[in-house]
């Protein structure tokens, strides 16, 4: 990509003082791994592809339903039935074709989760189980990188950034996973689709702050309550 192209695409990044050319080319530098297509990975996914992230990595194992169009914005009616991963890449190639963009169709596990991320310098966790979550967590504790957190449910979403610089981790604020009987369930409980855009969207505002070097709230956690237009930072 030529240098004048660059500079026109980024340029109202660029010409964020926080940011400039040498933001940029961190941005540009940077490796970043979402786990999920869905809700939060969908806005994500958007967000980082289109400021440059230079090599931008998607882990999801399903597969496009009608059901998921409410808020999983980066899948249309016509990859129904087509697995994420390739429903994400055709958005990618037409959205930015210049940025290296890879796709893996599998579902971590604990024997291939450290030859996933292991290449990566940021992690984003967009899962949507607690299994997986859990599983993320530890394995960026062993190679020591830094992982975007967040859920939503109903109208309420969390997010945080953990083990960022030696801050704290999910182990800290939530030690033990919940009971089967406790984990909600979007199929039976359901989400508004602006939900998800606003807390992927807030995830790779966070990413993108990581990636240019800039300040980073850790051990805390914000929590969003859209139905009452509350937003909550707590401390752990």
């Amino acid at each position: 990509m030529k240098v004048d192209s660059v500079f026109e695409r980024y340029s109202r990044q660029i010409f964020i003082e926080e940011i400039g050319v040498s933001g940029q080319r961190k941005i540009m530098d940077a490796k970043v791994l979402v786990i999920g297509a869905g809700g939060l990975g969908s806005p994500v996914v958007q967000y980082l592809a289109a400021a440059g992230i230079g090599k931008l990595g998607l882990v999801d194992f399903d597969r496009v339903e009608l059901h998921n169009l409410n808020r999983q914005t980066i899948h249309t009616e016509d990859h129904i039935h087509d697995a994420k991963t390739n429903s994400a890449m055709h958005y990618i190639r037409k959205h930015n074709s210049t940025i290296d963009f890879q796709v893996l169709q599998v579902k971590i596990d604990h024997e291939n989760v450290i030859s996933i991320l292991e290449p990566y310098h940021i992690i984003v966790d967009c899962c949507d189980n607690f299994t997986t979550r859990y599983l993320l967590n530890s394995t960026c504790l062993k190679l020591d990188k830094p992982l975007v957190y967040g859920s939503i449910y109903g109208f309420e979403g969390q997010l945080a950034v953990f083990n960022y610089k030696g801050s704290k981790n999910l182990l800290d604020i939530f030690p033990t996973p919940p009971s089967h009987d406790q984990v909600p369930n979007c199929d039976k409980n359901g989400v508004l689709g602006p939900l998800p855009g606003i807390i992927g969207s807030m995830m790779a505002m966070q990413v993108l702050k990581i990636a240019a070097d800039l300040p980073v709230d850790s051990d805390q956690l914000t929590i969003v309550d859209t139905f009452h237009w509350r937003f909550t930072k707590l401390s752990f």
